[in-house]
């Protein structure tokens, strides 16, 4: 069944043509990953797709009464809303079919504030059980969880900018649509939550459309590769792995076919030449087809890759020390007793859940921070290069070219050469046209291109790379890669990365929280195998808090809403027993008249009756829990 399709869609930025007369469709069950050079026109293609922008020709068709998600990296929630209520509104109104399914648990809530309405109630859990609002509670309920997500009373005005970002993905994967496109999905998830996402959506029978530099997420989620390459699609049926290998070969085919056009050409253009003077039917026909020859001929690939190659300055013997250093952060312990000596040429990778400490520990190291105990001190000679996730400053009006002029107006490289910062920005594929454009009107992965030469022309000898694989296209991740092999420096790299992480670190140093730092020998696939997920460390004050908290045990064998309904049940029976063997008590103590005695029989009979009604439910509810 057709869900989707493009018909020769084109578009262009003034003389800048993206692409032309592109085509393709997506199939019901397919789960597609788009693969293109940063500058290709992948986030053009999604906006597109989205109608967020309109092509100069060409169209998008769905299929009529489809459910259509579209995640980009700009999240738009209202603020003013919960977590709950920003997942209930955009379900209800992403998708009809689920609205009947957040009506009845909306009852369910409300029937819930007034417990003696025993008919409200009784409604409201029927409606439960015909919509099936008790599986769909429990699935929202444990993709928060798995976002880290928990406090769903909390209003979206107070989230950080990672957890706005996974409310997104949220509401995206709670509304379960037809068709879902993502653009970068793993951006703003540790390692955990991208394990988790890659095992749910494989699992799923939505239908995907993807963007996503991740390249064992592409691996293990879509089963279909389609390439944008010099204009045009290519489409692959397998996974990256089997891309990757057909790619080649098309490729080479390429070359090959380009290489006999070449010759053939030569052969025409002699026989040209000659100008023969008979001009037979045939001859004709050759004339004719001398056009086509000449066009395949002189076909080209447009393969450019980025150049990387710098000083570095000298690496004196002490590099950076770490002696006992411990910091917290409003009663987060983030470091503790923490000693380490960095030695020449280590590779460093960095894990952990989010909030366990990674940004601080890059902040002491370069710093930025200062420990509460302890202290941090440095070689002589040490020159970091940091490259932050948050990218470029914000620059107005200021070209791209004037960014690298600040540095100087020549380079230095190895062996007493230099570049002209213009002929360097084109080592990192920025033509001369290109150079003098705006900062501000890059795309994600041209200033992510721009900002890593900034970093690497200050010749450091300690390279900090934080998420570096974001918004770079596969090609560019790939010669980074390499260059970082040969970097002869220290390295650190903090990235969700997995591919990228296993070929340029050589041990990792993995952040379990509570301040504990472990060192272990090897890649993120060996750690992986062999300690399973990467898990926050529970500390001794939660586990007490846990002990001596008076909030209700969350039970077993009930779904959420049951539990909040069972814990108000309980509560409620206390005041109900409080307030019956209270009023017993004045029926003793009171002088009252025969009136008054007749009214607080009635009160108290309207509590008996309420506290029979509560203890009954309060029953069902406790033997599903021993049941389970």
């Amino acid at each position: 069944m057709n869900y989707l399709s493009v018909e020769s869609l084109a578009k262009s930025f003034g003389a800048h043509e993206l692409f032309n007369d592109l085509s393709f469709g997506i199939q019901q069950g397919q789960k597609i990953g788009l693969v293109a050079q940063n500058g290709a026109g992948k986030t053009t293609l999604l906006r597109l797709l989205s109608a967020d922008e309109y092509p100069d020709s060409g169209r998008v068709v769905y299929r009529k009464d489809l459910t259509v998600v579209f995640l980009s990296q700009e999240t738009e929630i209202d603020e003013s809303l919960t977590i709950e209520e920003a997942i209930f509104d955009s379900t209800t109104k992403t998708n009809g079919k689920k609205a009947a399914v957040i009506q009845a648990i909306d009852a369910y809530e409300k029937a819930l504030l007034d417990p003696s309405n025993a008919d409200a109630l009784q409604r409201a859990l029927d409606l439960m059980d015909s919509e099936q609002g008790w599986d769909f509670e429990t699935l929202y309920k444990q993709i928060l969880s798995r976002l880290e997500l928990h406090n769903t009373d909390q209003k979206v005005a107070t989230l950080s900018g990672g957890q706005k970002k996974r409310l997104a993905l949220a509401q995206a994967l709670i509304c379960a649509p037809d068709l879902l496109i993502l653009d970068e999905p793993t951006n703003h998830l540790d390692l955990t939550m991208i394990e988790w996402l890659e095992d749910y959506l494989s699992a799923s029978s939505m239908t995907l459309f993807m963007v996503t530099h991740d390249r064992y997420f592409l691996d293990r989620v879509c089963q279909e590769i389609l390439e944008l390459d010099q204009q045009k699609f290519y489409l692959y049926k397998g996974n990256y792995a089997y891309y990757l290998e057909k790619r080649q070969a098309r490729i080479d085919q390429f070359d090959t076919e380009s290489g006999k056009a070449k010759q053939l050409f030569a052969k025409e253009l002699s026989w040209m030449r000659r100008q023969p003077k008979a001009r037979t039917t045939k001859s004709k026909s050759r004339i004719d087809d001398f056009a086509q020859i000449k066009a395949r001929a002189q076909e080209r690939r447009n393969d450019h890759e980025i150049q990387l190659e710098f000083l570095m300055d000298r690496l004196g013997n002490k590099i950076a020390e770490f002696h006992h250093v411990s910091l917290s952060r409003q009663n987060n312990r983030l470091l503790h007793d923490f000693s380490y000596r960095f030695q020449k040429g280590e590779r460093i990778g960095i894990i952990g859940p989010n909030g366990s400490g990674k940004s601080s520990f890059l902040e002491l190291l370069t710093s930025g921070l200062t420990p509460d105990q302890g202290k941090v001190t440095w070689g002589d000679t040490l020159k970091f290069g940091y490259f932050k996730q948050d990218g470029l400053p914000q620059y107005k009006d200021k070209k791209v070219i004037d960014i690298i002029r600040d540095y100087g107006e020549f380079i230095p490289l190895k062996k007493g050469r230099q570049l002209s910062a213009s002929e360097l920005l084109q080592r990192f594929l920025f033509d001369r046209k290109k150079q003098y454009d705006a900062v501000e009107k890059l795309s994600g992965g041209e200033k992510k291109r721009l900002f890593l030469c900034t970093v690497l022309i200050q010749n450091p000898n300690f390279l900090i790379l934080d998420e570096p694989t974001n918004d770079l296209d596969v090609v560019t991740i790939n010669v980074l890669e390499q260059f970082l092999l040969d970097f002869p420096g220290c390295l650190i790299v903090v990235s969700h990365d997995r591919f990228f992480m296993d070929k340029v670190v050589d041990h990792l140093f993995v952040f379990r929280g509570d301040g504990l730092i472990e060192d272990f020998p090897g890649n993120y696939s060996d750690f992986r195998a062999l300690n399973g997920p990467v898990t926050r460390r529970i500390t001794k004050p939660e586990k007490q808090k846990e002990t001596n908290s008076k909030a209700p045990k969350i039970t077993t064998g009930l779904s959420y809403l049951e539990q909040k309904e069972f814990q108000k049940i309980e509560r409620s029976i206390q005041q109900l027993e409080h307030k019956r063997d209270e009023l017993q008590g004045q029926f003793a103590q009171q002088n009252w008249t025969l009136d008054q005695i007749n009214e607080q029989s009635k009160v108290l009979e309207g509590i008996i009756a309420e506290l029979d009604q509560k203890t009954e439910r309060w029953f069902a509810l406790s033997s599903k829990m021993d049941g389970a």
